[in-house]
């Protein structure tokens, strides 16, 4: 597909295009969608960044706290994934980037919240000093299942004085109930399927 037809191919679209399933990894019966071709090719890799932060600078909720600017200070990246999106996410808009690692990670003095995934239970963390109250947070991954990731990272956030402005992913499983599992932070979600 030539560069130009990428760019009117739905987004959606593009994603589902590129993005390639493997079943039962990480465990039996999961179905795991590789997002790795999609950030391979450079014209779909930038919009799909440019989609993650849209909600931000969109949604009525995040402009009235935005008080007319981007709609948030910093950028939150979910480990791991999370981390090359949220990073592409936080240099286009000029802000910080802080990473939510998995338990153990971190150096300093972090707080921590559990969670549950589809197919186990885990902790993440993120250092005390990594959002000051009141900053304003996009909150970015790049799989919204069950919801428990993320769950878990606007507790972290919230838990530190943070504000979500918004949480952006690049595809929701829709079946597995995660944006009732956040609830009553809005989800962006590039590609639900």
């Amino acid at each position: 597909m030539t560069a130009a037809a990428e760019q009117e191919e739905p987004l959606d679209g593009l994603i589902a295009r590129l993005a390639v399933d493997v079943p039962d990894f990480p465990s039996p019966g999961i179905v795991f969608r590789d997002l790795t071709p999609v950030f391979a090719d450079a014209g779909a890799f930038r919009r799909m960044v440019d989609g993650l932060a849209a909600p931000a600078l969109s949604d009525p909720r995040a402009a009235a706290v935005a008080a007319g600017d981007g709609g948030f200070d910093l950028v939150a990246g979910v480990e791991a994934r999370g981390f090359l999106l949220a990073a592409a996410v936080a240099l286009d808009a000029a802000v910080g980037v802080v990473p939510i690692r998995k338990a153990g990670k971190l150096p300093r003095a972090s707080v921590q919240a559990d969670y549950a995934l589809e197919y186990g239970t885990a902790t993440l963390e993120l250092h005390t000093d990594a959002i000051r109250p009141g900053e304003r947070v996009l909150l970015v991954d790049d799989v919204l299942a069950t919801g428990g990731t993320l769950g878990a990272s606007i507790a972290l956030v919230e838990q530190l004085g943070g504000i979500v402005t918004a949480v952006s992913v690049v595809i929701e499983l829709a079946a597995l109930g995660g944006r009732q599992r956040i609830a009553p932070h809005a989800v962006h979600a590039l590609w639900t399927t």
